[in-house]
């Protein structure tokens, strides 16, 4: 922004460009959009834009960069790391993607969806299931995380061990530019070789290269049954044991493996005043299994879920389980897997870390971390879930009883995620896994991440932004 930057007469410019539903300066309208999901970061914006289509962002990003204004790009403002939150200058504009919410098609016969990037994710799984189709990414937020979103951070989910991440999902992606050009690759091809894949480059860029517009995702076809099962085990290993046990009894039909100790399960009983134990008994460990068929294969899939079970049972890998007798019972399931982060959060403060390490190595982690963690920080209590079969563990470490929430973090809580990004580095992990960097885990990438790769990512954040204005202090 230079020295003879005038917010006046840039605004004028910006509201008659978008008109007066397309940019607000109303503090009370903006207060919502300024403080990310977790309340870990509150910034200040010069304004909030929200473009109605394409061709009004690419006018508004020309028009940023005449007048050298920040952009910070924003979906749901449902992310963990504070990407989508400018920092307290009050220098950038705030540019929401939400009013550009429509699904432009749906193409049942190549099954795919073609939607703008403020498509909340719940509306794009109804679209879907209209069609006899889903589109195979969920997770908690879906009710307010947008597609614009979940590419910009590559989002996981609960369904990465069978579909993969964004990144597997989008065929096709629109975007533009901090010289306020389109790229328009829509058009899904099986084969293109003409050079770098160039969406897959704005796919995890958390909007400092470009913001994306609209996309064009694959979906599957629905699911006509699905088995839920719950077990009880001894240890992690054994569930990575049974993981495998799985993936060759079930094969394809495994679609998700979700792993939780007794403290979580206990901590969303504690939570939620509905939840039930979905066994007699507790157990060190507990497994969340789904089994799903389409309609040539639902009328065998009760079959293969006991089969599972009862081979999983003889193989000495489950000490008790249960199968979700109906749809409502798989939903309670679920809500307790999906509960387990706000449950952990009422107990008290605690420092999250969203981590990933080889799939193979993911039960020694954990078994490793753990103890190291507690016996580093007395009183404090180390908690890891998630997703076994992608090796993404939810890493969290409990403050002892009666601390300062935000001294503790400040002081010690930062002190134990730099310990664990360390250990995460020493086992060749990653310090994010599926929520992206943002600014929250920007100077530990900087710290440990890997000095060519990060070379690469300036060279490319600087020969496509060189004004730098694109999510400024985010990512690199």
């Amino acid at each position: 922004m230079s020295t003879s930057f005038s917010p006046t007469a840039f605004l004028e410019e910006a509201t008659a460009l978008l008109g007066p539903k397309g940019i607000t300066t109303d503090q009370e309208a903006m207060d919502g959009w300024l403080t990310d999901w977790r309340g870990r970061f509150t910034g200040r914006a010069l304004a909030m834009a929200s473009p109605a289509d394409t061709d009004e962002v690419a006018a508004l990003v020309k028009l940023c960069a005449r007048h050298g204004v920040p952009i910070v790009p924003q979906g749901g403002n449902s992310g963990m790391s504070g990407g989508a939150t400018p920092d307290r200058t009050g220098n950038a504009l705030l540019l929401t993607l939400r009013r550009m919410n429509a699904i432009r098609a749906v193409d049942t016969e190549n099954r795919t969806a073609t939607c703008e990037a403020g498509v909340v994710l719940q509306v794009l799984h109804e679209a879907a299931e209209k069609e006899a189709l889903r589109f195979p990414l969920s997770l908690g937020g879906k009710g307010s995380a947008t597609v614009g979103g979940l590419i910009s951070t590559n989002a996981g989910g609960t369904q990465v061990l069978r579909h993969g991440s964004m990144r597997a999902l989008v065929l096709g992606l629109e975007a533009v530019l901090p010289d306020g050009s389109v790229f328009d690759a829509l058009t899904p091809l099986k084969k293109d070789n003409r050079g770098f894949d160039l969406k897959q480059l704005l796919i995890g860029s958390e909007g400092t290269l470009g913001i994306v517009t609209a996309a064009t995702l694959k979906l599957e076809p629905a699911v006509a049954a699905r088995a839920v099962l719950w077990a009880g085990l001894e240890s992690l290993p054994v569930a990575r044991t049974l993981l495998l046990h799985a993936e060759s009894v079930a094969g394809g039909a495994l679609e998700g493996f979700e792993v939780l100790p007794q403290h979580s399960l206990d901590a969303v009983i504690d939570y939620l005043p509905t939840a039930r134990a979905p066994l007699a008994e507790a157990h060190p460990w507990h497994v969340l299994i789904e089994l799903v068929a389409d309609a040539d294969r639902a009328e065998g899939l009760p079959d293969l879920a006991e089969r599972l079970l009862i081979s999983a049972f003889e193989a000495g890998l489950v000490n008790d389980a249960t199968i979700a007798a109906s749809e409502t019972q798989a939903e309670q399931m679920w809500l307790i897997r999906e509960s387990i982060a706000p449950a952990e959060r009422a107990i008290g403060p605690a420092v999250q870390h969203d981590i990933s390490v080889p799939v193979e190595r993911m039960p020694e982690f954990v078994e490793t971390a753990v103890p190291l963690i507690e016996a580093a920080w007395p009183g404090t209590s180390a908690v890891g879930f998630g997703h076994l079969g992608d090796g993404n563990i939810h890493f969290h470490v409990l403050a002892p009883a009666g601390v300062d929430a935000a001294q503790w973090q400040a002081g010690d809580g930062k002190a134990i995620s730099r310990q664990v990004h360390d250990l995460v580095t020493q086992w060749k992990g990653s310090i994010s896994a599926e929520h992206g960097i943002g600014q929250l885990k920007r100077d530990e990438l900087e710290r440990l991440g890997d000095p060519v790769a990060l070379h690469m990512m300036r060279a490319i954040k600087q020969a496509l932004d060189p004004q730098g204005l694109m999510n400024p202090g985010k990512l690199i």
